[in-house]
C-alpha cells in the first residue's frame, strides 16, 4: 500500500481526497468536529506539495430519508482554511481552476455511491490526477468512492488512514498485561472480536448491553434488560478466567433508578449502566495494565446513564498504560471530560475500528494495495 510518503512530485496536479465528514449535526450546527479536524493534516500536506485538493465525502440521510448536505461540515473546514463548496462535479471542475481546496456536496445524492457503480467511480476519477483515501471510518463499506475509484487512479493512503492502521495494529502484538474492554450492544456483531482477543488479552471486561447477554448466559436474571435477539454460544467467554465479573448494575424500574447487586435484579428491572463496584474492580486491572484497548460505553449513554463510562474513561486516562480507544459514545465520554490528550490514540472509526481489529484489514485498505 502506497502512502503520501511515496507520492512524488504532484505540483499542479489535482488530488481526489476521500474523507469522512459524516458528523453529528443538530439544527445545522456540527456537534463534534473530530473527524473533520483529523483530515486536515492530509489536506495541508497535499497543499504544501503544490496539489489542488478536491474533497469528497458522504452524509447520512436524515430521519425523513431526505439527503442531507455537507454544508455544516464545510463551515468547519472553511474556518480552518481557504476553500470553496461545489454543488456538483461540473462546479468542482470550474472551481478547481482558481481554488486550491474544493469540497463537493454529499456523495450519497448519487445512488451509484452506495451501489458501488463503476460508472460513478469513473466519473469521480475523472475529476483528478490521483486519489487519496483518508476516510478510515468508512473503509469497511464497499462503496464506489472507497473501493472502485482506486481501479482508475494512482492511489495512496492519507496520513490519518496510515495512522489508524499503525496504531490499531498494535493490538495484534500488544504489551502485557493487556486489558481488553468492550461495551455497547449487538453481541452477534462483536463476538468475532471477543473470540479473537480472548486469547491475546490478559483481562477481558465486557460491559453495556453485551454484559446482559453474559449475565443471562451465566443463568442470572436480567429482567427486561436489552439482550441479543438471536441465541449466541457464549460458553467459551463465560468459562474464561480472564473475564471480569459484573457484580453490580444500575437499573431502572417504572422510572425509579437504583444500584443493585446482580443477584438482586427483579423481573421488571432494566439494566442501564455498570455499577461503581464493578467499575472499581476493573480499574484495579487497568492500573496494572501495560496496554488498554477500549470500544463502547458501559451503559445507555445516550439516555444519560453515563457514570460508569465516564469513570472508566477517567481510570484509563490516569493510568500509565498505552491506551487505544474507539467508538462514538466512547469519544463523547472522553470529550465530556476533556481528556482527549490523555489517551495514546483515539480512532475516528466506529464499525470500521471493530472490523479492522477483527479482520486485520478492510475493503477500503485492500483496494489501495
Amino acid at each position: 500500500m502506497k502512502t503520501l510518503k511515496d507520492i512524488g512530485n504532484v505540483d499542479g496536479k489535482i488530488a481526489l481526497v476521500r474523507v469522512d465528514f459524516n458528523v453529528p449535526v443538530e439544527d445545522g450546527v456540527v456537534q463534534d468536529d473530530f473527524r473533520i479536524k483529523s483530515a486536515l493534516s492530509t489536506i495541508d500536506f497535499l497543499k504544501k506539495a503544490g496539489a489542488k485538493v478536491c474533497i469528497i465525502a458522504h452524509f447520512e440521510s436524515n430521519k425523513e430519508g431526505e439527503k442531507s448536505s455537507l454544508k455544516p461540515a464545510f463551515g468547519i473546514l472553511k474556518s480552518c482554511m481557504d476553500c470553496i463548496f461545489a454543488n456538483s462535479f461540473e462546479e468542482a471542475k470550474v472551481f478547481l481552476k482558481s481554488n486550491d481546496v474544493v469540497l463537493i456536496e454529499n456523495l450519497r445524492t448519487n445512488s451509484g455511491e452506495k451501489s458501488n457503480s463503476e460508472e460513478f467511480a469513473k466519473e469521480l476519477a475523472g475529476l483528478a490526477d490521483f486519489y487519496v483515501n483518508d476516510a478510515f471510518s468508512v473503509c469497511h463499506r464497499a462503496h464506489a468512492s472507497i473501493v472502485s475509484v482506486p481501479k482508475f487512479l494512482p492511489s495512496y493512503a492519507g496520513l490519518q488512514l496510515e495512522k489508524e492502521i499503525n496504531e490499531l495494529s498494535k493490538a495484534f502484538n500488544p504489551a502485557h498485561p493487556f486489558v481488553f474492554i468492550l461495551g455497547g450492544a449487538k453481541f452477534e456483531t462483536k463476538l468475532p472480536l471477543i473470540n479473537k482477543f480472548i486469547e491475546k488479552a490478559d483481562v477481558l471486561c465486557i460491559g453495556g448491553a453485551l454484559s446482559n447477554d453474559i449475565l443471562k448466559a451465566q443463568g442470572k436474571n436480567v429482567g427486561k434488560s436489552l439482550v441479543s435477539k438471536t441465541e449466541i454460544d457464549l460458553s467459551d467467554v463465560i468459562s474464561s478466567k480472564k473475564l471480569m465479573e459484573v457484580v453490580d448494575v444500575v437499573v431502572e424500574n417504572n422510572g425509579n433508578i437504583a444500584t443493585k447487586k446482580v443477584e438482586d435484579i427483579l423481573d421488571d428491572d432494566s439494566i442501564m449502566d455498570a455499577g461503581m463496584e464493578t467499575v472499581k474492580l476493573w480499574e484495579e486491572k487497568i492500573r496494572d495494565g501495560a496496554f488498554v484497548l477500549w470500544n463502547g460505553p458501559l451503559g445507555n449513554f445516550e439516555a444519560g446513564f453515563d457514570k460508569g463510562t465516564l469513570s472508566l474513561a477517567s481510570a484509563i486516562a490516569s493510568s500509565d498504560a498505552e491506551s487505544i480507544v474507539g467508538g462514538g459514545d466512547t469519544l463523547s465520554a472522553i470529550k465530556k471530560l476533556n481528556l482527549e490528550s490523555a489517551f495514546s490514540f483515539i480512532s475516528t472509526g466506529g464499525g470500521a475500528t471493530l472490523d479492522f481489529l477483527a479482520n486485520e484489514s478492510l475493503p477500503g485498505i485492500d483496494a489501495l494495495k
